[in-house]
């Protein structure tokens, strides 16, 4: 299990190219996503997703767990198909994955992409300038955000780095998940 410490913040346009002036240099990827749960939300309801997404073409799935310290527990595999995406989670010890049978597509997230890492005092993050739409249940919501992702280093060096960026920028934390208001689309409809 890889452990992901990330930090996000609401951006509009003008923020985003500001920052991509200040940063860099950044390459682009195209994700789309799709979040899986069952009919009765059983993942959802043990603070889990199951995700595919398309990055520029290669599909690559993802367990996250969340971790009492606000951190999530996260396996990833690329994979050709579903069930081989499930063999190769299960064989990273990913927990509690449902049969296949039982998913369903409840949401999902299309948006492009630019990141880069970032050398810092310590260690090295990675900053991502997302924009793009998400999409439950026949609607599409817009958004654009900045994450701030530890790869290496304390998590303190991300923290540190997150709450300068969002000073210098005028960036507003955001708390929830791309998942959670995908879900929140497919929920309110």
């Amino acid at each position: 299990m890889g452990r992901e410490v990330e930090l996000k913040y609401r951006a509009n346009e003008a923020q985003i190219a500001a920052i991509r002036e200040v940063c860099g240099p950044f390459h682009d990827i195209t994700m789309e996503t799709t979040y899986y749960d069952t009919p009765q939300r059983l993942m959802a309801s043990r603070r889990e997703t199951l995700r595919r997404r398309y990055e520029n073409g290669v599909a690559v799935f993802a367990l996250k767990t969340y971790l009492p310290d606000g951190s999530h527990g996260e396996w990833e595999t690329e994979a050709a198909s579903f069930p081989e995406a499930m063999e190769k989670l299960r064989a990273m010890g990913a927990p509690n994955l449902p049969d296949i049978d039982t998913l369903v597509p409840i949401c999902g997230a299309a948006f492009t992409r630019s990141c880069c890492l970032i050398d810092v005092d310590g260690g090295k993050v990675e900053l991502a300038l997302d924009q793009g739409v998400l999409t439950g249940r026949g609607k599409e919501l817009p958004f654009a955000e900045v994450e701030v992702e530890l790869k290496e280093g304390s998590d303190d060096i991300a923290a540190d780095f997150a709450r300068a960026l969002g000073e210098e920028f005028g960036l507003v934390p955001e708390p929830k998940s791309k998942f959670v208001r995908a879900m929140a689309l497919a929920m309110n409809g």
